[in-house]
């Protein structure tokens, strides 16, 4: 598991997920949001398999010829995919534990999931006439026996593979599939039931109760259906073709990312033994391959919709408008004059809808250009830009057709944009452009003013209500100068990153960030050895790099204090005899899921602020556009540093991270407890009451 001193990315990162699936065991949490923790743990080892384990079964035939001609490979992905399904299987039966408790919980508050064989006799009547109004015309039985190969299966769709038997004989029996039409009809059946309690189907339980009647024609009397769902490879082949173009090359992509290989098989291990070995059989799938036995229901990310029939609600914090932007004036105007810093999801979103929509009225606005990575299905940016083209604003979006699980949306938005005469840039080939940047350009008589953000985050309003994220609005002159830089080398990147090394303000990559951090840490190691006070917080998604933990190393060797808060992956064994007295390292999984990046360095008391796009992999230092923003407003950085030290004192939703994997609660005993998110909205919504109290702006 361990080499160099590191702990293996993909290991750590299901020891994140081992972290989401503690939110769902924990009592304290309400049963909704323990019920969508378990999707979101789903969800997440679904993606795990279709990225991740595909790359490393891919790594392993490339091993494999590698063998053949004698040359060495790092890692021997064949170790890690046996140490994957090991945890996996560990994890399956917490999780299935853990569902058990809460199918109990969900009787004390008197909400019954039952299957086919419970249901009443009003019940029974309601889900046939159900599924012949709903369900019958969205599905398409399928006698596999007869047919020369296997139909193909869908990566995100559950299957009831179907056995057929007749009494009068043992040997006569039919294999059967259908496909739930989850998409269609959705995965949760609300049944008559009695006041005060509330009784609910599964879509593939109404269509198992009606399954004589599918295949009446047939005259089976035994009936046996269960669950499975394949799991595919999600990387997308862009073939070569000089002749094709980029969006060619990825409408092509996504066509045959549905031939992914198989990497996983989840089934109801109660499946037909016989129908098994067929399947299997079908799909090639060997010893070695991911075949996982389960429960009755599969495709748990479902769960995170599950309907909102509680009687104790969710708690949720409604979000508020930043201080600085409840007054009369435009944010626009705002802006120009000051720098502001919005913290998501605690600080509305619509502030930033606001700016644009305001620029798309502005007669003196000329230019909007902006980042585009994941956006909301009926986003309200969009919207606002489609309206700046339309009152003849130019308009410039990058969009990253290669945002994974978002290509084909991106293709979409792409055709409306262009349509509505907004000019799409669709990046740089071998990278994506993953920084969020925005800027706008006004021009009143002689003069030209430019404003826009810098951000962590997604532009999408349904995220921002979950995601932990800053934005900084800003007018700097430097900061705006830079992002001319990006868009400049976006539009031309053939012309090479020339622009991108010019930039001055923002730390950017693939070009300079990776130095520029190295160099930052390595200041630190300077005043440490000189006998300074010397530290390094970072807060981060993923911390892999191998460079950035070696140098990360050196310093706390050198007496550098070095705090992390990584909330996924984190290779770095942080309890290291030599160095385990200056580094701390927490993951905080809550509520809303920790999504932004900050790094604090302490430069002899003369600290260094920034907040970034860019996580410290490989991947993001030198595979994509990112940028990193210095905070250089008094009072944002204190804003910003309280938040960072308020989460570093959290000991109810942190966890410890070690070369263990243990995922330990920080220990509260004789403690205040303070749970990180919780303090962040009191500790800001007390600062827009005294700032309203003192009428400042």
């Amino acid at each position: 598991m361990l080499k160099k001193k590191l702990i293996q990315r993909d290991i750590s990162w299901l020891s994140f997920n081992a972290r989401v699936l503690q939110e769902a065991n924990d009592p304290s949490v309400p049963l909704k949001e323990r019920i969508r923790f378990l999707g979101i743990f789903s969800n997440n080892l679904d993606e795990f398999f279709r990225v991740r384990v595909a790359t490393l079964k891919r790594m392993l035939e490339f091993s494999e010829k590698r063998k053949k001609l004698n040359m060495h490979m790092e890692e021997n992905p064949q170790f890690i995919l046996d140490q994957i399904q090991i945890i996996v299987l560990k994890q399956q039966n917490e999780f299935n534990r853990i569902w058990e408790g809460i199918l109990k919980e969900l009787k004390k508050e008197k909400i019954f999931l039952i299957d086919e064989k419970h249901l009443n006799r009003e019940q029974q009547a309601f889900v046939r006439k159900y599924f012949d109004e709903e369900v019958r015309s969205n599905i398409i039985p399928l006698m596999i026996e007869t047919l020369p190969s296997l139909p193909y299966l869908r990566d995100k769709s559950i299957y009831l593979g179907v056995v057929m038997h007749k009494k009068t004989s043992a040997y006569d029996q039919k294999y059967a599939l259908i496909e739930v039409p989850v998409t269609a009809i959705g995965r949760f059946i609300l049944l008559p039931s009695k006041p005060g309690e509330h009784y609910i189907i599964l879509l593939e339980d109404v269509v198992r109760f009606n399954l004589p009647h599918i295949f009446s024609y047939f005259e089976y009397d035994t009936f046996d259906a269960h669950i499975f769902k394949v799991t595919k490879d999600a990387e997308i082949d862009l073939d070569s073709d000089v002749s094709t173009t980029f969006v060619e090359k990825m409408e092509k992509g996504l066509k045959n990312r549905r031939k992914g290989k198989p990497v996983r098989f989840v089934y109801d291990k109660e499946m037909d033994t016989g129908l098994l070995e067929y399947l299997t059989h079908r799909l090639n799938l060997t010893r070695k391959s991911n075949i996982i036995p389960g429960g009755r229901i599969h495709n748990f990310r479902h769960f995170m919709d599950f309907p909102d029939i509680f009687n104790h609600k969710s708690l949720r914090r409604s979000p508020f408008t930043h201080h600085a932007l409840r007054s009369s004036l435009r944010v626009t105007d705002v802006i120009i004059q000051k720098d502001v810093m919005l913290h998501f999801p605690y600080h509305s979103f619509d502030p930033l809808i606001d700016l644009l929509r305001e620029a798309a009225m502005d007669p003196d606005v000329k230019s909007i250009k902006i980042t585009a990575y994941r956006l909301a299905s009926n986003s309200k940016v969009i919207n606002a830009l489609i309206n700046a083209a339309r009152n003849g604003k130019e308009v410039v979006v990058m969009l990253e057709l290669k945002a994974r699980f978002d290509e084909e949306a991106n293709l979409e938005w792409k055709a409306i944009l262009e349509e509505e005469g907004v000019k799409v840039l669709l990046g740089v080939p071998r990278m994506k452009v993953h920084a969020k940047l925005c800027i706008i350009k006004k021009r009143k008589g002689n003069k030209t003013v430019q404003y826009g953000f810098v951000s962590t985050g997604n532009l999408n309003e349904k995220t921002a209500h979950v995601y932990g994220d800053h934005c900084l609005l800003t007018a700097n002159r430097n900061i705006m100068a830079d992002i001319n830089r990006i868009f400049h080398y976006l539009a031309n990147w053939t012309q090479g990153p020339h622009q991108l090394k010019l930039c001055k303000t923002l730390m950017v990559c693939p070009t300079i960030m990776r130095k520029q951090l190295l160099a930052l840490i390595q200041n630190e190691i300077r005043h440490a050895k000189a006998g300074r006070e010397a530290s390094i917080i970072l807060k981060l998604n993923s911390l892999s790099d191998t460079m950035l933990i070696e140098k990360l190393y050196q310093a706390a060797a050198a007496g550098v204090t070095i705090n992390l808060i990584v909330r996924s992956i984190c290779c770095a064994m942080t309890d290291q005899k030599k160095i385990r007295q200056h580094v701390t390292a927490i993951s905080i999984v809550d509520e809303y899921l920790e999504h932004a990046r900050v790094m604090i360095f302490h430069n002899n008391g003369k600290e260094k602020i920034f907040i970034s796009s860019a996580d410290w992999m490989v991947r993001n230092l030198d595979h994509r556009v990112e940028a990193a923003v210095p905070v250089t407003d008094p009072g944002i950085r204190k804003e910003l540093k309280d938040i960072i030290h308020i989460q570093l004192r959290d000991n109810v939703k942190a966890r410890i991270l070690n070369h263990e994997l243990s995922n330990n609660y920080v220990p509260s005993e004789g403690k205040k407890l303070i749970r990180s998110q919780i303090e962040t909205y009191h500790y800001l919504y007390k600062q827009n009451t005294v700032h309203s109290e003192t009428g400042s702006h």
